[in-house]
């Protein structure tokens, strides 16, 4: 069987197991995975912070260079069936592409990084250092409960960590923070026939969308750093519950992309700052943080990006190129603490959490092949573990 062959029998067994969020149960596909690493000769272990969302960890060799791979188990829910084109749950073939739920984000990733622990397991294991393979959950929830529960337990302590991305099959090694604010308007009810009679809280909330928009957008536009950039964007809006009634509240959730070197303190306040100088009364208006991590960009010159490139280059006969990340991968919990972080892997951001989501067949064996030859190149084969 061709390496192709094997990561598409991997992939399918993966897509055919249902991990999406809601509800971001992984714990059936956290067991298989668990259950073939065993097989292959690796330390397994599920632990859970919260059920559902079990996190798979599979060991292999002893001291450093600690190297971590890891993938998050689960997908976005498929909002409207009638939309796939495929059953969303059979990894199928069209044209080269491999269509399913996950194929890109990220259970192509966890194929490709399935087979490369095997056949690192079949040469051996590492010749130097230890290296882990974690699938996680709770990654679409932007939750507590995956790797970020791996990394504050110490149950993984990596000198690098390589988290499977749809990157292009190039390494990113610098990324934004993200953060997500609430900004809650609150005016006072009253009939549709007379408005005048109320304070309308949606009205209210244009305002502090306007100035929020004519005041932040202008200072984030100066903050770029190469192909990254600060960017703010309103996903939720709510208010009102009658058509004829004047509303009482209304509530919007932004996200706002940080770079590196911006801290969440400081872009929390830009934002408080603008709607506090909006001349809405007070007590009419609140900000807050829903939740927060900060960018990270990994040291310059660490040997193991040269070993990326280096493989890049020679798999895919192409010079390296500077990808921007989309999103916000799991390597943030791990941005204060002085590592080599990067994320890579087969597909293209925008190909992943919508509906028929696929990932180019070619670009799995070649994620494989970029990552066999940098695990060959600074560890080597051939170690003796019991």
């Amino acid at each position: 069987m061709s390496t192709n062959d094997e990561i598409l029998d991997i992939l399918g067994a993966l897509i055919a197991i249902p991990s999406s969020y809601p509800p971001g149960d992984t714990s059936a596909i956290c067991a298989h995975v668990a259950n073939r690493l065993d097989k292959a000769g690796y330390a397994t272990e599920i632990v859970c912070k919260t059920q559902p969302v079990a996190n798979v960890i599979a060991s292999m060799g002893t001291g450093k260079p600690s190297v971590v791979f890891n993938a998050h188990a689960d997908t976005i829910a498929v909002a409207d069936l009638s939309d796939w084109q495929t059953d969303p749950f059979e990894a199928t073939v069209i044209n080269g592409l491999v269509h399913g739920l996950g194929a890109g984000n990220c259970k192509g990733s966890i194929a490709v990084q399935i087979w490369l622990a095997e056949e690192i397991a079949r040469r051996g294991g590492p010749a130097r250092g230890e290296i882990i393979f974690t699938f996680v959950g709770d990654e679409e929830n932007l939750g507590p409960n995956g790797l970020a529960y791996l990394r504050d337990s110490g149950t993984v302590r990596p000198d690098v960590l390589i988290c499977g991305a749809q990157t292009q099959l190039q390494a990113i090694t610098e990324e934004r923070g993200v953060m997500w604010v609430e900004i809650i308007a609150t005016g006072t009810g009253a009939h549709a026939g007379e408005p005048q009679n109320g304070d309308n809280a949606i009205d209210r909330m244009v305002r502090l969308i306007n100035d929020l928009t004519q005041k932040l957008r202008p200072i984030l536009d100066t903050k770029q750093r190469g192909a990254l950039r600060s960017t703010m964007n309103i996903g939720i809006i709510q208010g009102g519950t009658n058509t004829n009634a004047v509303p009482g509240t209304c509530r919007i959730e932004l996200d706002r992309r940080l770079l590196p070197e911006e801290n969440i303190e400081d872009a929390f306040a830009e934002i408080e700052n603008v709607i506090a100088g909006t001349g809405e009364p007070a007590g009419t208006w609140s900000v807050n943080l829903l939740t927060g991590t900060m960018g990270f960009a990994a040291p310059p010159g660490a040997p193991w990006i040269a070993s990326f490139h280096k493989a890049i280059q020679h798999v895919t006969g192409r010079m390296i190129r500077d990808i921007a990340a989309i999103g916000a991968s799991d390597a943030r919990y791990f941005a204060d603490d002085n590592i080599v972080l990067m994320t890579f892997g087969p597909g293209h951001a925008r190909d992943g959490h919508k509906a028929n989501e696929f990932v180019p067949l070619i670009e799995l064996e070649k994620a494989a092949r970029i990552q066999l030859a940098v695990i060959e190149d600074m560890m080597g084969f051939g170690g003796s573990f019991p």
